[in-house]
Protein backbone atom coordinates (compact mmCIF):
# COMPACT_ATOMS: atom_id res chain seq x y z
CA UNK A 1 0.00 0.00 0.00
CA UNK A 2 1.85 3.27 -0.52
CA UNK A 3 1.71 6.52 1.35
CA UNK A 4 -1.67 7.96 2.03
CA UNK A 5 0.03 11.59 1.08
CA UNK A 6 0.46 10.73 -2.63
CA UNK A 7 -3.17 8.24 -2.89
CA UNK A 8 -5.14 10.95 -1.33
CA UNK A 9 -3.68 14.03 -2.08
CA UNK A 10 -6.54 14.98 -5.04
CA UNK A 11 -8.58 15.90 -2.37
CA UNK A 12 -8.49 20.02 -2.55
CA UNK A 13 -5.71 19.79 -5.40
CA UNK A 14 -7.25 22.22 -7.51
CA UNK A 15 -6.67 25.85 -5.65
CA UNK A 16 -3.09 27.04 -6.38
CA UNK A 17 -2.06 24.26 -8.76
CA UNK A 18 -0.75 21.11 -8.01
CA UNK A 19 2.78 19.35 -8.44
CA UNK A 20 3.86 17.12 -10.47
CA UNK A 21 3.48 14.57 -7.81
CA UNK A 22 -0.11 15.24 -7.41
CA UNK A 23 0.24 17.28 -4.21
CA UNK A 24 -1.11 21.25 -4.12
CA UNK A 25 1.53 23.82 -3.89
CA UNK A 26 0.18 24.94 -1.17
CA UNK A 27 0.56 22.00 0.73
CA UNK A 28 4.43 22.88 1.26
CA UNK A 29 3.68 25.80 3.05
CA UNK A 30 1.15 24.12 5.80
CA UNK A 31 3.72 22.56 8.15
CA UNK A 32 5.50 25.73 8.87
CA UNK A 33 2.27 28.15 8.89
CA UNK A 34 0.69 25.26 11.25
CA UNK A 35 4.07 25.32 13.99
CA UNK A 36 4.08 29.08 13.52
CA UNK A 37 0.49 29.13 14.45
CA UNK A 38 0.81 26.78 17.46
CA UNK A 39 3.65 28.66 18.92
CA UNK A 40 1.93 32.10 19.03
CA UNK A 41 -1.29 30.90 20.30
CA UNK A 42 1.11 28.78 23.20
CA UNK A 43 4.27 30.59 23.92
CA UNK A 44 3.08 34.86 24.51
CA UNK A 45 2.83 35.42 28.79
CA UNK A 46 3.63 31.70 29.22
CA UNK A 47 5.30 32.72 33.04
CA UNK A 48 1.40 33.64 34.23
CA UNK A 49 -0.59 31.70 31.85
CA UNK A 50 -0.46 28.26 33.56
CA UNK A 51 -2.02 28.07 36.94
CA UNK A 52 0.33 27.07 40.12
CA UNK A 53 -1.14 24.40 43.08
CA UNK A 54 -0.02 21.78 44.82
CA UNK A 55 0.75 19.46 41.80
CA UNK A 56 2.95 22.21 39.70
CA UNK A 57 4.94 22.66 43.23
CA UNK A 58 5.40 18.95 43.49
CA UNK A 59 6.72 18.56 40.10
CA UNK A 60 9.11 21.44 40.50
CA UNK A 61 10.36 20.10 43.94
CA UNK A 62 10.62 16.77 42.26
CA UNK A 63 12.86 17.66 39.47
CA UNK A 64 14.73 20.57 41.82
CA UNK A 65 15.83 17.13 44.10
CA UNK A 66 16.64 15.18 41.30
CA UNK A 67 19.12 17.98 39.63
CA UNK A 68 20.56 19.58 42.67
CA UNK A 69 21.03 16.29 44.78
CA UNK A 70 20.72 13.60 42.41
CA UNK A 71 17.51 11.77 44.24
CA UNK A 72 16.13 9.69 40.98
CA UNK A 73 12.49 9.72 40.97
CA UNK A 74 11.50 5.81 40.80
CA UNK A 75 7.85 6.88 40.55
CA UNK A 76 5.59 9.46 38.92
CA UNK A 77 3.06 12.04 40.75
CA UNK A 78 0.87 10.70 42.91
CA UNK A 79 -2.82 9.83 40.81
CA UNK A 80 -5.90 10.31 42.97
CA UNK A 81 -6.48 6.84 43.93
CA UNK A 82 -4.78 6.04 46.82
CA UNK A 83 -0.97 5.84 47.09
CA UNK A 84 -0.88 5.04 43.33
CA UNK A 85 1.21 7.21 41.02
CA UNK A 86 2.18 7.60 37.78
CA UNK A 87 5.25 6.80 35.37
CA UNK A 88 8.63 8.49 36.66
CA UNK A 89 9.17 9.10 32.63
CA UNK A 90 7.13 11.79 32.78
CA UNK A 91 9.94 13.55 34.94
CA UNK A 92 12.53 12.47 33.05
CA UNK A 93 11.32 13.89 29.53
CA UNK A 94 11.29 17.10 31.31
CA UNK A 95 14.78 16.53 33.17
CA UNK A 96 16.84 18.48 30.34
CA UNK A 97 14.59 21.62 31.29
CA UNK A 98 15.16 21.50 34.57
CA UNK A 99 19.06 20.74 33.85
CA UNK A 100 19.75 23.67 32.27
CA UNK A 101 17.88 25.62 35.03
CA UNK A 102 19.44 24.06 38.18
CA UNK A 103 15.28 23.08 38.79
CA UNK A 104 14.56 26.70 39.96
CA UNK A 105 12.46 27.65 36.88
CA UNK A 106 9.33 26.75 36.14
CA UNK A 107 9.09 28.93 33.00
CA UNK A 108 11.84 26.61 31.66
CA UNK A 109 9.57 23.44 32.26
CA UNK A 110 6.70 25.20 31.21
CA UNK A 111 8.31 25.89 28.03
CA UNK A 112 9.33 22.07 27.24
CA UNK A 113 5.66 21.40 27.53
CA UNK A 114 4.44 24.32 25.42
CA UNK A 115 7.08 22.85 22.93
CA UNK A 116 5.65 19.54 22.89
CA UNK A 117 2.34 21.00 22.27
CA UNK A 118 3.67 22.50 18.78
CA UNK A 119 5.31 19.59 18.15
CA UNK A 120 1.91 17.90 19.00
CA UNK A 121 -0.26 19.64 16.02
CA UNK A 122 2.90 19.09 13.40
CA UNK A 123 2.20 15.36 14.30
CA UNK A 124 -1.77 15.69 14.31
CA UNK A 125 -1.20 17.14 10.47
CA UNK A 126 1.13 14.66 9.63
CA UNK A 127 -1.14 11.74 11.09
CA UNK A 128 -4.18 13.20 9.25
CA UNK A 129 -2.60 14.27 5.88
CA UNK A 130 -1.17 10.30 5.60
CA UNK A 131 -4.61 9.15 5.74
CA UNK A 132 -6.86 11.92 4.17
CA UNK A 133 -4.61 14.25 2.02
CA UNK A 134 -3.27 17.80 2.27
CA UNK A 135 -6.71 19.07 2.74
CA UNK A 136 -7.56 16.72 5.92
CA UNK A 137 -3.81 17.10 7.11
CA UNK A 138 -4.34 20.75 7.14
CA UNK A 139 -7.45 21.00 8.32
CA UNK A 140 -6.79 18.51 11.84
CA UNK A 141 -3.37 20.85 12.13
CA UNK A 142 -5.43 24.34 12.15
CA UNK A 143 -8.18 22.50 14.70
CA UNK A 144 -5.11 21.59 16.64
CA UNK A 145 -3.40 24.70 16.66
CA UNK A 146 -6.23 27.03 17.72
CA UNK A 147 -7.84 24.33 20.17
CA UNK A 148 -8.45 26.52 23.15
CA UNK A 149 -8.52 23.23 24.91
CA UNK A 150 -4.94 21.85 23.83
CA UNK A 151 -3.70 25.42 23.91
CA UNK A 152 -4.23 25.43 27.71
CA UNK A 153 -2.82 21.81 27.82
CA UNK A 154 0.17 23.62 26.59
CA UNK A 155 0.91 26.24 29.49
CA UNK A 156 1.12 24.66 32.96
CA UNK A 157 3.05 22.20 34.59
CA UNK A 158 1.17 18.63 34.51
CA UNK A 159 1.65 15.43 33.69
CA UNK A 160 -0.99 14.32 31.35
CA UNK A 161 0.05 17.73 29.33
CA UNK A 162 2.87 15.54 27.53
CA UNK A 163 0.08 13.10 26.59
CA UNK A 164 -0.94 14.83 23.33
CA UNK A 165 2.32 14.69 21.89
CA UNK A 166 2.87 11.32 22.83
CA UNK A 167 -0.63 10.13 21.99
CA UNK A 168 -0.46 11.88 18.24
CA UNK A 169 3.32 10.02 17.65
CA UNK A 170 1.78 6.51 18.82
CA UNK A 171 -1.04 7.15 16.09
CA UNK A 172 0.75 8.02 13.55
CA UNK A 173 3.57 4.98 13.35
CA UNK A 174 0.60 2.55 14.10
CA UNK A 175 -0.66 4.11 10.76
CA UNK A 176 2.55 4.20 9.17
CA UNK A 177 3.66 0.60 9.84
CA UNK A 178 -0.43 -0.73 9.37
CA UNK A 179 -1.02 0.80 6.32
CA UNK A 180 1.73 -1.01 4.80
CA UNK A 181 4.70 1.32 5.62
CA UNK A 182 7.86 -0.07 6.76
CA UNK A 183 7.48 -2.39 10.18
CA UNK A 184 10.07 0.10 12.31
CA UNK A 185 7.71 2.67 12.92
CA UNK A 186 6.06 0.29 15.14
CA UNK A 187 8.72 1.24 17.45
CA UNK A 188 7.91 4.69 17.46
CA UNK A 189 3.81 3.76 17.83
CA UNK A 190 5.43 1.19 20.75
CA UNK A 191 7.53 4.42 22.40
CA UNK A 192 4.57 7.01 22.13
CA UNK A 193 1.50 4.57 23.98
CA UNK A 194 4.24 3.72 26.55
CA UNK A 195 5.16 7.48 26.99
CA UNK A 196 1.49 7.96 26.97
CA UNK A 197 1.39 4.96 29.64
CA UNK A 198 3.47 6.78 31.70
CA UNK A 199 2.38 10.33 31.73
CA UNK A 200 -0.83 9.06 32.93
CA UNK A 201 -2.01 5.97 34.67
CA UNK A 202 -5.19 5.89 32.87
CA UNK A 203 -3.31 6.34 29.19
CA UNK A 204 -3.21 2.24 29.18
CA UNK A 205 -6.45 2.90 27.32
CA UNK A 206 -4.45 3.74 24.03
CA UNK A 207 -2.59 0.25 24.31
CA UNK A 208 -5.69 -1.66 22.25
CA UNK A 209 -5.73 1.35 20.13
CA UNK A 210 -1.93 0.29 19.08
CA UNK A 211 -2.20 -3.43 20.04
CA UNK A 212 -5.13 -4.97 17.44
CA UNK A 213 -3.52 -3.25 14.68
CA UNK A 214 -0.36 -4.76 15.62
CA UNK A 215 -1.45 -8.12 15.98
CA UNK A 216 -3.71 -7.60 12.92
CA UNK A 217 -0.13 -6.76 10.96
CA UNK A 218 2.06 -9.41 12.75
CA UNK A 219 -0.32 -12.22 11.82
CA UNK A 220 0.09 -11.14 8.07
CA UNK A 221 4.16 -10.49 8.09
CA UNK A 222 6.11 -11.75 11.41
CA UNK A 223 7.50 -8.55 13.13
CA UNK A 224 11.07 -10.26 14.10
CA UNK A 225 13.27 -8.00 15.54
CA UNK A 226 10.72 -5.19 15.53
CA UNK A 227 9.33 -7.29 18.20
CA UNK A 228 12.62 -7.38 20.41
CA UNK A 229 12.89 -3.89 20.25
CA UNK A 230 8.57 -3.01 21.01
CA UNK A 231 9.47 -5.15 24.14
CA UNK A 232 12.73 -3.35 24.93
CA UNK A 233 11.05 -0.13 24.80
CA UNK A 234 7.96 -1.07 27.48
CA UNK A 235 11.04 -2.89 29.80
CA UNK A 236 12.97 0.34 29.78
CA UNK A 237 9.44 2.25 30.31
CA UNK A 238 8.27 0.16 33.15
CA UNK A 239 12.14 -0.63 34.99
CA UNK A 240 12.00 2.45 37.78
CA UNK A 241 8.91 0.56 38.63
CA UNK A 242 10.25 -2.51 39.13
CA UNK A 243 13.12 -0.66 41.04
CA UNK A 244 10.55 0.59 43.29
CA UNK A 245 8.93 -2.21 43.98
CA UNK A 246 12.34 -4.52 44.72
CA UNK A 247 13.40 -1.93 47.08
CA UNK A 248 9.99 -0.97 48.95
CA UNK A 249 8.50 -4.50 49.03
CA UNK A 250 5.73 -4.30 46.39
CA UNK A 251 4.70 -0.21 47.67
CA UNK A 252 3.00 0.56 44.23
CA UNK A 253 1.07 -2.96 44.04
CA UNK A 254 0.10 -2.88 48.10
CA UNK A 255 -1.55 0.64 46.98
CA UNK A 256 -3.21 -0.60 44.12
CA UNK A 257 -4.57 -3.75 45.83
CA UNK A 258 -5.64 -1.84 49.15
CA UNK A 259 -7.39 0.97 46.85
CA UNK A 260 -9.42 -1.77 44.69
CA UNK A 261 -10.40 -3.94 47.94
CA UNK A 262 -11.99 -0.70 50.24
CA UNK A 263 -10.78 2.59 49.24
CA UNK A 264 -12.65 2.69 45.86
CA UNK A 265 -15.50 5.44 45.92
CA UNK A 266 -18.34 4.59 44.26
CA UNK A 267 -20.63 6.55 42.28
CA UNK A 268 -24.18 7.46 42.36
CA UNK A 269 -24.38 8.36 38.91
CA UNK A 270 -25.82 4.82 36.43
CA UNK A 271 -23.54 4.00 34.35
CA UNK A 272 -25.60 4.71 31.19
CA UNK A 273 -25.71 7.93 32.11
CA UNK A 274 -21.73 7.71 33.16
CA UNK A 275 -21.35 6.83 29.25
CA UNK A 276 -22.88 9.29 28.07
CA UNK A 277 -21.53 12.12 30.09
CA UNK A 278 -17.47 10.26 29.64
CA UNK A 279 -18.16 10.14 25.66
CA UNK A 280 -19.66 13.66 25.42
CA UNK A 281 -16.37 14.72 27.28
CA UNK A 282 -14.21 12.76 25.10
CA UNK A 283 -15.47 13.80 22.06
CA UNK A 284 -15.95 17.67 22.92
CA UNK A 285 -12.99 18.40 25.34
CA UNK A 286 -10.65 19.22 22.34
CA UNK A 287 -12.79 21.27 19.96
CA UNK A 288 -15.20 22.93 22.43
CA UNK A 289 -13.57 22.92 25.74
CA UNK A 290 -15.51 21.81 29.32
CA UNK A 291 -18.62 20.88 28.87
CA UNK A 292 -20.00 22.65 31.37
CA UNK A 293 -18.76 26.26 29.88
CA UNK A 294 -21.17 25.44 26.25
CA UNK A 295 -23.28 22.59 26.97
CA UNK A 296 -25.03 22.95 23.06
CA UNK A 297 -21.26 23.57 21.43
CA UNK A 298 -20.29 20.55 23.12
CA UNK A 299 -22.91 18.10 22.17
CA UNK A 300 -22.96 19.83 18.55
CA UNK A 301 -19.16 18.66 18.22
CA UNK A 302 -19.62 15.18 19.64
CA UNK A 303 -22.47 14.70 16.86
CA UNK A 304 -20.23 15.77 14.83
CA UNK A 305 -17.59 13.67 15.34
CA UNK A 306 -19.87 10.89 15.46
CA UNK A 307 -21.33 11.42 12.29
CA UNK A 308 -17.97 11.84 10.51
CA UNK A 309 -16.99 8.55 12.27
CA UNK A 310 -19.66 6.16 10.97
CA UNK A 311 -19.70 8.45 7.47
CA UNK A 312 -16.28 7.71 6.22
CA UNK A 313 -16.40 3.90 8.17
CA UNK A 314 -18.85 3.30 5.05
CA UNK A 315 -16.46 4.99 2.36
CA UNK A 316 -13.77 3.81 0.09
CA UNK A 317 -10.36 3.26 0.54
CA UNK A 318 -8.07 4.31 3.32
CA UNK A 319 -10.93 6.56 5.00
CA UNK A 320 -13.00 3.32 5.52
CA UNK A 321 -10.11 1.62 8.15
CA UNK A 322 -9.07 4.57 9.59
CA UNK A 323 -12.41 5.97 10.49
CA UNK A 324 -13.79 2.74 12.07
CA UNK A 325 -10.34 2.39 13.36
CA UNK A 326 -10.30 6.03 15.57
CA UNK A 327 -14.42 5.16 16.10
CA UNK A 328 -14.09 2.06 17.28
CA UNK A 329 -10.91 3.57 19.47
CA UNK A 330 -13.37 6.30 20.70
CA UNK A 331 -16.20 4.22 21.86
CA UNK A 332 -13.42 2.02 23.43
CA UNK A 333 -11.97 4.89 25.45
CA UNK A 334 -15.43 5.89 26.65
CA UNK A 335 -16.66 2.37 27.87
CA UNK A 336 -13.38 2.51 30.02
CA UNK A 337 -13.33 5.59 31.36
CA UNK A 338 -17.27 4.94 32.22
CA UNK A 339 -15.81 2.19 34.45
CA UNK A 340 -12.43 3.62 35.61
CA UNK A 341 -13.07 7.21 36.17
CA UNK A 342 -16.51 7.96 37.70
CA UNK A 343 -15.67 11.16 38.72
CA UNK A 344 -15.48 12.36 35.10
CA UNK A 345 -19.90 12.09 35.92
CA UNK A 346 -19.21 15.34 37.66
CA UNK A 347 -17.24 18.65 36.78
CA UNK A 348 -15.24 20.50 39.75
CA UNK A 349 -14.98 24.31 38.94
CA UNK A 350 -11.71 25.91 39.43
CA UNK A 351 -9.76 22.02 38.79
CA UNK A 352 -8.71 20.83 35.50
CA UNK A 353 -11.01 17.96 34.77
CA UNK A 354 -10.08 16.81 31.49
CA UNK A 355 -6.53 15.28 31.97
CA UNK A 356 -8.39 11.77 32.05
CA UNK A 357 -8.41 11.66 27.79
CA UNK A 358 -6.15 13.68 27.14
CA UNK A 359 -5.20 10.81 24.38
CA UNK A 360 -8.15 10.62 22.70
CA UNK A 361 -7.55 13.96 21.36
CA UNK A 362 -5.59 13.42 18.48
CA UNK A 363 -8.07 10.84 16.82
CA UNK A 364 -10.95 13.92 17.65
CA UNK A 365 -8.55 16.45 15.68
CA UNK A 366 -8.04 13.22 12.99
CA UNK A 367 -11.65 13.01 12.32
CA UNK A 368 -11.96 15.91 11.93
CA UNK A 369 -10.49 16.78 9.27
CA UNK A 370 -11.22 13.56 6.98
CA UNK A 371 -14.70 14.93 7.34
CA UNK A 372 -13.31 18.13 6.17
CA UNK A 373 -11.83 16.42 3.31
CA UNK A 374 -14.00 14.07 2.17
CA UNK A 375 -16.83 17.16 2.55
CA UNK A 376 -14.79 19.50 0.62
CA UNK A 377 -14.25 16.84 -2.44
CA UNK A 378 -18.05 16.37 -3.04
CA UNK A 379 -18.99 16.58 -6.46
CA UNK A 380 -22.44 18.28 -5.06
CA UNK A 381 -23.56 20.81 -8.37
CA UNK A 382 -24.61 23.99 -7.04
CA UNK A 383 -25.50 27.25 -8.40
CA UNK A 384 -22.58 28.96 -10.15
CA UNK A 385 -19.87 27.30 -11.97
CA UNK A 386 -16.70 25.43 -10.10
CA UNK A 387 -18.52 25.97 -6.57
CA UNK A 388 -19.25 23.02 -4.33
CA UNK A 389 -21.68 22.82 -2.05
CA UNK A 390 -19.15 20.18 -0.15
CA UNK A 391 -16.57 22.71 0.06
CA UNK A 392 -18.64 25.62 1.64
CA UNK A 393 -19.87 23.30 4.02
CA UNK A 394 -16.86 22.05 4.80
CA UNK A 395 -15.26 25.71 5.44
CA UNK A 396 -18.46 26.59 7.46
CA UNK A 397 -17.70 24.14 9.91
CA UNK A 398 -14.12 24.61 10.38
CA UNK A 399 -14.65 28.87 10.91
CA UNK A 400 -17.34 27.69 13.41
CA UNK A 401 -14.94 24.92 15.19
CA UNK A 402 -12.24 28.14 15.18
CA UNK A 403 -14.21 30.65 15.99
CA UNK A 404 -15.63 29.23 19.16
CA UNK A 405 -12.16 28.67 20.26
CA UNK A 406 -10.51 31.98 19.55
CA UNK A 407 -13.52 33.31 21.18
CA UNK A 408 -12.82 31.14 24.27
CA UNK A 409 -9.07 30.71 24.62
CA UNK A 410 -7.82 30.45 28.26
CA UNK A 411 -6.77 33.86 29.77
CA UNK A 412 -3.10 35.49 29.61
CA UNK A 413 -3.15 35.30 33.55
CA UNK A 414 -4.44 32.70 35.56
CA UNK A 415 -7.20 33.92 38.22
CA UNK A 416 -4.24 32.27 40.78
CA UNK A 417 -1.62 34.55 39.00
CA UNK A 418 0.53 31.38 37.98
CA UNK A 419 4.17 31.01 39.92
CA UNK A 420 5.33 34.45 39.68
CA UNK A 421 2.01 35.05 42.04
CA UNK A 422 2.98 32.29 44.16
CA UNK A 423 6.32 33.44 44.42
CA UNK A 424 4.89 36.82 45.55
CA UNK A 425 2.76 35.15 48.44
CA UNK A 426 5.90 33.19 49.33
CA UNK A 427 7.78 36.54 49.74
CA UNK A 428 5.20 37.79 51.55
CA UNK A 429 5.39 34.86 53.92
CA UNK A 430 9.27 35.37 54.76
CA UNK A 431 8.71 38.81 55.61
CA UNK A 432 6.08 37.56 58.07
CA UNK A 433 8.47 35.52 59.53
CA UNK A 434 11.16 37.74 59.83
CA UNK A 435 8.31 40.50 61.62
CA UNK A 436 7.79 37.25 63.89
CA UNK A 437 11.35 36.96 64.77
CA UNK A 438 12.09 33.28 62.44
CA UNK A 439 15.95 33.51 62.03
CA UNK A 440 16.54 33.19 57.83
CA UNK A 441 18.26 29.08 59.22
CA UNK A 442 15.33 28.08 61.60
CA UNK A 443 13.15 25.12 59.69
CA UNK A 444 9.26 26.48 58.73
CA UNK A 445 6.76 24.08 58.94
CA UNK A 446 4.05 24.04 56.52
CA UNK A 447 0.61 22.33 56.56
CA UNK A 448 -2.59 22.36 54.87
CA UNK A 449 -6.24 22.08 55.42
CA UNK A 450 -8.05 19.66 54.24
CA UNK A 451 -5.24 17.73 54.84
CA UNK A 452 -5.20 15.62 51.44
CA UNK A 453 -4.27 18.45 49.98
CA UNK A 454 -0.38 18.96 49.71
CA UNK A 455 2.29 21.98 50.87
CA UNK A 456 3.93 22.28 47.55
CA UNK A 457 2.26 25.53 46.02
CA UNK A 458 4.12 27.09 49.32
CA UNK A 459 6.67 24.80 49.68
CA UNK A 460 8.62 25.09 46.00
CA UNK A 461 9.08 28.41 46.28
CA UNK A 462 10.08 28.87 49.91
CA UNK A 463 12.89 26.43 49.32
CA UNK A 464 14.34 27.95 45.99
CA UNK A 465 14.39 31.07 47.73
CA UNK A 466 16.63 29.60 50.48
CA UNK A 467 14.14 28.69 53.22
CA UNK A 468 14.46 25.60 55.11
CA UNK A 469 11.22 23.51 55.57
CA UNK A 470 9.07 20.85 56.99
CA UNK A 471 6.09 20.44 54.05
CA UNK A 472 3.46 18.35 55.13
CA UNK A 473 1.60 16.03 52.24
CA UNK A 474 -1.07 13.87 52.79
CA UNK A 475 1.35 11.11 53.81
CA UNK A 476 5.19 11.81 54.51
CA UNK A 477 6.61 15.35 53.50
CA UNK A 478 7.68 16.98 50.59
CA UNK A 479 10.48 16.42 49.07
CA UNK A 480 13.17 18.62 49.81
CA UNK A 481 11.81 19.00 53.51
CA UNK A 482 14.38 19.00 56.33
CA UNK A 483 14.17 16.81 59.63
CA UNK A 484 14.58 19.12 61.92
CA UNK A 485 12.59 20.38 64.48
CA UNK A 486 10.42 23.19 62.85
CA UNK A 487 9.40 24.69 66.60
CA UNK A 488 11.62 27.60 66.14
CA UNK A 489 10.53 28.50 62.84
CA UNK A 490 6.88 29.39 62.59
CA UNK A 491 4.22 27.74 61.18
CA UNK A 492 2.65 28.66 57.83
CA UNK A 493 -0.95 27.18 57.37
CA UNK A 494 -2.24 26.70 54.01
CA UNK A 495 -6.07 26.47 53.53
CA UNK A 496 -8.62 25.92 50.51
CA UNK A 497 -12.16 27.00 50.60
CA UNK A 498 -12.89 25.29 47.46
CA UNK A 499 -12.90 22.09 50.06
CA UNK A 500 -14.62 23.34 52.84
CA UNK A 501 -17.26 20.82 52.91
CA UNK A 502 -14.04 18.25 53.76
CA UNK A 503 -12.39 21.00 55.84
CA UNK A 504 -15.74 21.02 58.28
CA UNK A 505 -15.31 24.94 58.36
CA UNK A 506 -14.64 27.62 56.08
CA UNK A 507 -11.42 29.32 55.65
CA UNK A 508 -10.00 32.69 56.84
CA UNK A 509 -10.53 32.00 60.37
CA UNK A 510 -12.73 29.50 61.10
CA UNK A 511 -10.59 26.08 59.67
CA UNK A 512 -7.70 27.75 60.72
CA UNK A 513 -9.07 27.91 64.38
CA UNK A 514 -9.51 24.58 64.46
CA UNK A 515 -5.92 23.74 63.96
CA UNK A 516 -4.00 26.60 65.79
CA UNK A 517 -6.24 29.06 67.45
CA UNK A 518 -5.57 32.39 66.19
CA UNK A 519 -4.51 34.38 69.43
CA UNK A 520 -1.86 32.75 70.54
CA UNK A 521 -2.07 29.29 70.06
CA UNK A 522 -0.85 26.42 72.48
CA UNK A 523 1.85 25.13 70.03
CA UNK A 524 2.81 27.85 67.77
CA UNK A 525 3.13 31.27 68.19
CA UNK A 526 0.06 34.49 67.67
CA UNK A 527 -0.87 34.63 64.00
CA UNK A 528 1.26 37.43 62.03
CA UNK A 529 -0.54 37.48 58.64
CA UNK A 530 -3.25 36.67 57.06
CA UNK A 531 -3.83 36.66 53.69
CA UNK A 532 -5.48 35.63 50.17
CA UNK A 533 -2.72 34.08 47.69
CA UNK A 534 -5.11 33.14 45.20
CA UNK A 535 -9.13 32.86 45.05
CA UNK A 536 -10.52 30.77 48.18
CA UNK A 537 -6.74 29.83 49.04
CA UNK A 538 -6.04 31.84 52.37
CA UNK A 539 -2.18 31.50 53.84
CA UNK A 540 -1.79 32.11 57.87
CA UNK A 541 1.53 32.80 59.16
CA UNK A 542 1.95 32.06 62.99
CA UNK A 543 5.24 32.89 65.12
CA UNK A 544 7.76 30.33 66.60
CA UNK A 545 6.17 27.90 69.20
CA UNK A 546 6.07 29.87 72.49
CA UNK A 547 8.02 27.91 75.69
CA UNK A 548 5.30 26.79 78.12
Amino acid sequence: MTDGSVTSAGRGSAAGGTARDGVPRWDRYVLPVLLALAAVMRFPNLATRGTWEADQGHDMLTLRALVQDGIVPLLGPPTSIGDVHHGAWYYYLLSPAAVLTGGDSPLAVVALIALAGVAAVGVVWWLARQIGGPVAGAVAGLVAALSAAAIDESTFIWNPNLIALSSALALAGTWRAWSGGDRRWWLLAALGTAVTMQCHILGVALLPVVAVPLIADARRRPLGPIALGIAAIFAAAYLPLLLNELSTGGSELRAALDYFAGGRSASDVAIPVRFAIAGLRVLSWPLTGLITEGFVAAALASVAVIAIAVWRSRAGGRDRLAARWLGLGLLWTTAFLTLTAPSLASVVPGLPNDHYHAFADPMVFTLIGLGAAALASLPIPSVGADRRLGAASAAIGVAALVGWNVTHLPPTTNPDGGFPAGEAAAQRVEAALATAGTSRDAVVRIRSLPTFKSTEAMAYPLLRAGQPILADMAKGTAPGSTRQDPSSGGLVLLCDDRFHEAIGAHCDGPAEATVTPDAGGTAWGPLVVRFEMAPDRFVSVYGPATAP
